[in-house]
């Protein structure tokens, strides 16, 4: 049952810190702006 807990605690970690280098790069705008591109497309202005 110990295992289990450090397993669950190594993968939250890794989470975290690959939602950190997510947003270091720059992926939240780039994302924003893909969704933004299918939104238009979709309604047909794009």
């Amino acid at each position: 049952m110990r295992t289990r807990k450090y397993v669950t605690a190594a993968i939250f970690a890794a989470a975290i810190i690959l939602i950190a280098v997510g947003i270091f790069i720059g992926e939240p705008d780039e994302v924003r702006q893909k969704a933004v591109n299918i939104c238009l497309e979709c309604i047909g202005i794009g």
